[in-house]
């Protein structure tokens, strides 16, 4: 008979706790049978978090953005296979400072509303190596891998544009020549032209620093989607009906819930 209390064994393979369901930690079939969707959602999270920073109000947007792009790490979190303890190390180190950091802003300064933007740009920095680390690690190119790909390039957008906002609280001069508004509807919109290099004219940086920044931008959006999406979307080929006579892939061969990844 099993030593040890009656319900034991059942607690140490079934860990119900929150921060497990966050990082994606809980056992079964049933967590893992979900995996395969998790890049659209979160696919679908960026888009919203986008049009929200994009229609809402300028001060809402600015205060809920450091809790969506905390669902954002969770979010990727949960796709990441990291070993454990370091998913919930991180998933605590993101609630807890966006906590901290959401209210450090709420004291008005310039300090303080810096702090937060630059807490945003290293959560969207570590959302999108999780995603990309995840990509690139699948033997086979999925619609999974193309979601993940599509919602990195997202993130990058977001990061810049949370790294422009923390740079103008610190700087004395505006931001934007022409005395252009700076708020996150501007910043969000000059970070997605610049990463896609449309080039309207319509806001440009006015300072050194911020220009240094958007060049490193643009060069990342080209390199992203000239190599890495490009690649992926080549080497991507849709399930075809199997082969008669053929034996399916074995449950698994590329680790444990990845097999779903092939819809």
């Amino acid at each position: 008979m099993p030593a040890g209390p009656p319900g034991a064994n059942h607690a140490q393979g079934h860990d119900t706790g929150i921060l497990a369901w966050l990082t994606g930690q809980s056992h079964g079939r049933t967590g893992s049978s979900q995996r395969g969707a998790r890049y659209g959602l979160l696919l679908a999270l960026l888009i919203g978090t986008y049009l929200f920073s994009a229609f809402g109000g300028k001060n809402l947007a600015t205060k809920f953005q450091v809790v969506l792009f905390a669902l954002v790490v969770l979010a990727a979190l949960r796709t990441s296979p990291l070993p454990r303890p370091w998913p919930r190390v991180i998933a605590a180190v993101t609630v807890i400072g966006s906590a901290v950091t959401f209210w450090t802003s709420l004291s008005g300064t310039r300090t303080g509303k810096a702090t937060e933007d630059f807490w945003k740009a290293l959560l969207l920095l570590a959302a999108v190596v999780m995603v990309m680390r995840r990509v690139l690690a699948k033997p086979e190119v999925t619609i999974q891998s193309i979601y993940g790909a599509l919602s990195a390039y997202l993130i990058v957008g977001m990061m810049f544009a949370s790294t422009y906002a923390g740079m103008q609280h610190l700087n004395e001069s505006a931001f934007f020549a022409n005395n252009q508004p700076a708020n996150t509807q501007t910043f969000q919109y000059f970070s997605f032209v610049t990463l896609t290099t449309l080039g309207y004219g319509d806001f440009t940086a006015a300072e050194n620093g911020g220009r240094a920044i958007a060049v490193l931008e643009a060069l990342t959006g080209q390199v992203f989607l000239a190599t890495l999406v490009a690649r992926l979307v080549a080497g991507y080929r849709s399930p075809g009906p199997p082969e008669p006579g053929g034996r399916g892939l074995p449950e698994d061969v590329d680790g444990p819930g990845d097999d779903e990844d092939r819809d």
